[in-house]
């Protein structure tokens, strides 16, 4: 008898990359269910050179990974700002991080701050704090475990989102126009007689 999707466990870790600290989250689901196996920060203020904070994140990313061997991984995308370098730096933190769960073939999804959001709160300008309050009552944390810095409630935000996506159905039929719908649906399709 084939399983099905419902109960499937599957374990999702969320980063939120950054080049200061880097946040992660780690997730089981089962079925409709999810629930908090760890979360915490990657300290890289104490490495001068940005190549060694990179080979930092790969370490220590690849380190969770073999711990809690995830089935996937969602990553927050880098938000544009201003400064060309920082989002250079982040951008490449965001890339080893990927690279270390290539080098594992775990599947990777990347969300827009602002679907986190809407995931989670419904908020698209949700504050961080908000997003950690819902988090926190979601999944049963206890406060004291919240007040981690925040940078692992977006990762743990990243993982709840995809683990939200996942229960999505896919549509499983496409239509390219009017008529190809009728021509696919001419049982459904009633003319006007």
């Amino acid at each position: 008898m084939a399983k099905t999707t419902s109960h499937i466990e599957k374990i999702i870790l969320g980063v939120d990359p950054g080049t200061q600290v880097m946040g992660y989250g780690v997730l089981r689901a089962i079925g409709n269910k999810a629930e908090l196996i760890a979360m915490g920060v990657i300290e890289l203020k104490k490495y001068e050179s940005h190549y060694l904070r990179l080979g930092k994140i790969f370490e220590r990313i690849t380190s969770i990974i073999d711990a809690y061997k995830p089935d996937e991984m969602a990553i927050e995308a880098p938000f544009y700002g201003k400064n060309v370098q920082s989002m250079l730096k982040l951008g490449r933190a965001q890339g080893v991080a990927i690279t270390a769960a290539i080098m594992r073939d775990i599947p990777i999804t990347e969300y827009e701050p602002k679907k986190i959001k809407v995931a989670i709160t419904g908020n698209g300008s949700a504050s961080k704090e908000q997003v950690a309050g819902m988090l926190q009552r979601m999944l049963k944390i206890n406060a004291s475990d919240m007040d981690i810095q925040r940078d692992a409630t977006d990762a743990l935000g990243a993982a709840y989102c995809h683990f939200i996506q996942m229960g999505k159905p896919e549509v499983e039929h496409r239509f390219s126009s009017w008529k190809d719908f009728v021509n696919k649906n001419s049982d459904k399709v009633h003319g006007n007689g």
